[in-house]
């Protein structure tokens, strides 16, 4: 009897763990389905696959650095080696993961390898969803600039009469940075 108790309540014990695992798993699938948002996380030093076609070998490192900015990798083991590595991670999409390692022979760029980049057009385009929305002009029409009265003391009607508004500095001159003392 003792052994059957023993056998049922192990046995109890593990459908018991195993409920919690996977109860653990459905919660957590409808805490993913529930959260109406997570944040763009864009870590790394985004190197634009322009930047990269720049590369030349026989660059210094202050040229590379230059056009790549400051590697996010240096090691102390790799003196000859910088890694620029970037990732981003959006919602509802696979984390995108790019490497680009720079070699170096003493203060000479030997040779660089790494991911396909993508351009800047392809990274903006990324970042912000496409939206449709039209461009409002940025110019008035003469007709639209009828629409509203000249004011009295336009800067047109005191250049025509060669006259300067009072409290008003020549054209050319600034007033002074400070009140006179």
């Amino acid at each position: 009897m003792r052994v059957l108790l023993a056998v049922g309540g192990a046995a109890l014990l593990a459908a018991t763990l195993s409920a919690c695992s996977s109860f653990n798993k459905a919660t957590q699938g409808m805490a993913d389905a529930l959260t109406l948002y997570k944040p763009e996380v864009v870590q790394g030093n985004f190197v634009s696959k322009e930047q990269v076609a720049a590369l030349q070998p026989g660059m210094t490192r202050l040229q590379v650095r230059d056009i790549l900015g400051t590697p996010l990798l240096t090691s102390v083991f790799h003196g000859n080696r910088w890694d620029y590595v970037f990732t981003m991670r959006r919602q509802g999409v696979e984390p995108q993961n790019f490497r680009l390692t720079i070699f170096f022979d003493g203060d000479i760029m030997t040779r660089f390898e790494g991911d396909e980049m993508p351009s800047e057009t392809e990274f903006v385009d990324r970042l912000s969803p496409k939206k449709d929305f039209k461009v409002p002009p940025l110019e008035a029409t003469e007709e639209q600039l009828a629409r509203f009265p000249a004011p009295a003391s336009s800067p047109a009607s005191a250049a025509e009469s060669n006259e300067v508004p009072a409290g008003a500095a020549p054209a050319g001159h600034y007033p002074p940075l400070e009140a006179p003392r």
